[in-house]
């Protein structure tokens, strides 16, 4: 259900931002399950808690109450404040657990919190053995196999877990198809319970010439008293896409299978709550009845124990020990079967939207396997093959081999843009930053999540249809919007109340509506596939009546102007489920198809284009960790936290990958101590990872870097009006720029550095550079005259106006500058370069002059709806109480 911000009165005014960091300790805290609703099964929950700086300290613990009762729960940090304390807990519980409307996390000594739970990790010399009170999983060291063998009590019911890729060298009539399986690297176990374990496994695929491809990360997460296992995997494309294009990525596992072949029972989940049910060997519709008793037992996953009847024919009713569910599009989907390999296939069923669950086992027990967000993740595959025998073995297909292979190839040839020159005139007209050798997939990453869930006996279909629908939507449990103002955190710049007016209700709609639009627009355009499901369009096209798909630097949006952050505090401030879903899916998308994360370019990301990496301007901005620290402090995500911790010495790489290139900024030393560095998209980046990196590990480099680049930045002759210099690799420090200097972008404050700013000036006490801020923040949309000064000269025509208007805010906030306030609120209204009237209008087009009825909303663009709701909810927060029309 939809919910929307609450307006009521405003955070009190301080001198300081210093002052606004609540004070309370806090002793409780009142939780709820993502969405209001309370789950029908979970796996286990992992969450993260924000504290009010000084309320948690070593001596410490918590317990969790569901119902007052207390709930067996897993606690570590996740982020300290600087005086020590904790600023972010993680915590976790087992299975079926806490499944009530309200829960309470209280705050206790750590002699109270001494917890308890069945889940353990014994390390062998060559293997790890989980156990969680319900299965028992060995996980080796090294080979092929991930995972040897997978028991629930005492009975083996998976084997040889492996990681699968197929290959082929040309994306139509390939001459080679090559396999490759896993060969694991590296086993290190990140959480050994007693509620939650966690295993990363490394490593790459290799085939049977020793040639390795594709490094991958999985992850492997059990929860005390669960049946299932969550695989979260990751793999970075480090081939030739001229010559390797996957033909296939999985994830396989071996069942054993004993008994009778019409006693061992195949599932796949469809649409909502549709089931495909049949058995290897069918026993109805036959010409003779086996008997009423036994069809049923059939049909409903039960043993059959009397075949009596049909049993001198049994031999001639074929066994069906093949099986594929293919969903090749968003929006279709086949299932086909066969009786064993070099036999034909024949059609079982088709649908639209597969859920993407799998099951095949006996009466006594099998395995249940799905992807998460499979039909939306396209092209996907599961298989089940050889059921007839005494081991089946079902494979996960990330990318379906049914489907064509991945195609990861530029999508020109460079029209001649073989200088600078040439392309600045292909940047003036299609948008796109075109450079050869640039628009490279080298080093782009996907992660995917899997689960399987080991059953002592056949599901029925309204329980496979329940857990399918748990794998593509699993429950997380949630802090109530007001817990970030009252810990303080994202900088403390929270309002539980606001003054009512008829243009704040209007904002509130209007934030409603653009959310909306989008989730409807990734819906309506399908923004879904392997390589695009997260990502938005850049830029409309009202004369086709489509995103410009394919009109260079307008199509995909790969993070511009904040698309993310403006998703992440929308949910931040209303709590909404589907915000929380769509910011998921951005999170992982943009950190990892977006970014290098090897390679030449890694670990930059790579600026909006027709294809994720095709553009040429590889840079911080769109890697920044800015983007990532929500999600990573909500879930306590590993994968997000391996992406932010890998930006702490991202600028090493601007020394040879020069973002002012084009533009006369000169290549650097590869080997020296100093790159050229913006004080805006590029330190903003560095700061939020340094500033995460400390508050995370309470590494000293990571704070030194960003203590140091704070003041240096404060000390330059014009503060961030300086525009760049060139900084010190190692200490962060930046050297001082000629005296003379002043350069300003549009574009240095639309990337996550107002947020990040104003976290660092409620977080540090350096007058210095809140001043340094504060000026910026002022003078930017001030008139020439009130530019001319403070600097000696005017900043010419900026764009973004409106944009920039949050800013103004900020520095009427700090400053108790009731004119200030009142400016910001005349930038933002204006509207210009930005939106400047609030509608909801949604035209509909229909055929013949679209291929599918659509409703499109006149004059959205991505990039004004992200800064436009960004400032929108800065405005509410930060000058709320101003303006009151």
């Amino acid at each position: 259900m939809k919910q929307s911000m609450i307006i009521s009165a405003g955070f009190p005014v301080a001198a300081s931002l210093q002052s606004w960091m609540p004070g309370s300790v806090q002793d409780n805290i009142t939780l709820h399950w993502l969405g209001d609703k309370v789950p029908q099964l979970s796996i286990g929950a992992t969450w993260g808690v924000p504290w009010p700086q000084g309320a948690v300290r070593k001596e410490h613990g918590f317990v969790l109450e569901s119902k007052g009762a207390g709930v067996n729960l897993q606690s570590w940090p996740l982020a300290y404040w600087p005086d020590g304390s904790l600023k972010w807990t993680g915590h976790a519980i087992g299975a079926n657990k806490g499944l009530t409307e309200q829960l309470v996390l209280k705050r206790v000594t750590k002699a109270a919190a001494a917890g308890s739970g069945s889940v353990n990790v014994k390390e062998a010399s060559d293997n790890f053995v989980v156990d969680n009170g319900i299965l028992q999983c060995t996980i080796q060291k090294n080979g092929a196999p991930l995972i040897s063998t997978i028991s629930k009590n005492g009975k083996v019911l998976a084997t040889k877990g492996i990681l699968v890729l197929q290959v082929q060298n040309a994306p139509e009539a390939a001459t080679i198809h090559d396999h490759y399986e896993s060969n694991i690297q590296e086993v290190l176990v990140e959480q050994s319970g007693p509620v939650r374990a966690v295993i990363k496994i490394t490593g790459h695929h290799v085939n049977t010439t020793q040639r390795y491809l594709l490094p991958f990360i999985v992850r492997l997460y059990f929860y005390e008293g669960s049946e299932a296992i969550r695989i979260l995997h990751t793999i970075i494309y480090d081939g030739d896409e001229q010559n390797d294009f996957i033909s296939g990525l999985g994830i396989r596992f071996n069942v054993p299978l004993e008994g009778e072949t019409y006693n061992r029972h195949i599932r796949f989940t469809g649409e909502k709550e549709g089931v495909f049910a049949e058995a290897v060997k069918g026993l109805t519709g036959l010409r003779r009845d086996p008997g009423e008793a036994t069809r049923k037992a059939q049909i409903a996953g039960k043993k059959v124990e009397d075949v009596s009847a049909i049993k001198d024919n049994l031999k001639y009713i074929p066994d069906f020990g093949d099986y594929t569910l293919f969903q090749p599009t968003p929006d279709a989907f086949e299932i086909q079967k066969r009786t064993k390999e070099g036999y034909g296939w024949i059609q079982s069923a088709y649908g639209r939207r597969a859920s993407g669950t799998g099951y095949v086992g006996t009466p006594t027990g099998g395995l249940a396997f799905g992807i998460r967000n499979f039909w939306q993740s396209h092209p996907a595959q599961l298989d089940i093959r050889n059921a007839h025998t005494t081991e089946a073995s079902v494979t996960m297909w990330l990318w379906a081999p049914k489907a064509n292979p991945m195609d990861l190839r530029f999508y020109h040839d460079g029209m001649g843009q073989d200088t600078f020159e040439k392309q600045r005139e292909g940047l003036d007209i299609t948008y796109e930053d075109y450079e050869p050798g640039f628009g490279t997939p080298m080093g782009v990453a996907r992660t995917s999540e899997a689960q399987i869930w080991v059953l002592s006996a056949t599901p029925d279909n309204a329980y496979l249809s329940q857990i399918a629908g748990y794998i593509q939507d699993p429950d997380t449990i949630a802090c109530a919007t007001n817990q970030w103002q009252l810990a303080g955190v994202f900088g403390g710049n929270w309002n539980q109340a606001v003054s009512p007016s008829p243009t704040k209700e209007q904002m509130l709609k209007q934030l409603d509506f653009y959310f909306d639009y989008y989730r409807q627009q990734v819906e309506d355009r399908h923004w879904y596939g392997f390589w695009n499901y997260g990502d938005v369009m850049h830029t409309y096209d009202s004369d086709r009546h489509v995103w410009r798909y394919d009109v260079g630097g307008f199509a995909w949006d790969n993070s511009e102007l904040s698309t993310d952050l403006w998703l992440w505090y929308y949910y931040l401030h209303t709590g909404r489920k589907d915000a929380f879903r769509m910011a998921e899916v951005m999170t992982r998308h943009t950190g990892e198809v977006d970014v290098h994360h090897i390679g030449r370019f890694a670990p930059l990301g790579s600026r909006h284009n027709v294809q994720h990496w095709g553009c040429s301007a590889k840079q911080l901005r769109i890697a920044t960790v800015a983007n990532r620290r929500f999600y990573y402090y909500l879930t306590a995500d590993e994968r997000v936290g391996d992406l932010m911790q890998a930006e702490v010495d991202a600028a090493f790489t601007l020394r040879t990958i020069v973002p002012g290139r084009k533009i006369g900024q000169p290549v650097g030393d590869p080997d020296g101590k100093y790159a050229g560095v913006g004080f805006g998209t590029d330190w903003g980046s560095l700061a939020a990872a340094w500033l995460t990196e400390w508050e995370r590990h309470g590494t000293p480099l990571a704070k030194d870097r960003l203590l140091n680049s704070m003041q240096t930045i404060a000390a330059q002759p014009h503060g961030f009006f300086t525009g760049s210099a060139d900084m010190e690799l190692a200490t962060g420090k930046f050297l001082p720029a000629p005296a003379d200097k002043i350069s300003v972008s549009h574009l240095s404050a639309v990337f996550g550095l107002p947020e990040i700013c104003m976290e660092l000036v409620a977080l540090i006490p350096m007058p210095a550079f809140e001043k340094a801020w504060l000026q910026y923040c002022t003078l930017y949309n001030a008139t020439p005259e009130e530019q001319t000064a403070v600097l000696g000269k005017s900043l010419g025509k900026l764009n973004l106006r409106q944009g920039h208007a949050r800013l103004t805010a900020f520095a009427a906030r700090v400053k108790q500058d009731k004119k200030l306030a009142a400016r910001a609120w005349e930038e933002f209204l204006g509207g210009e370069a930005g939106i400047k009237k609030m509608s909801a209008r949604l035209d509909a087009v229909n055929g013949p002059a679209v291929l599918h009825p659509i409703e499109e909303a006149p004059g959205v663009s991505t990039n004004a709806v992200a800064q436009w709701g960004l400032t929108a909810m800065a405005m509410l927060d930060l000058a709320g109480n101003a303006y009151n029309e």
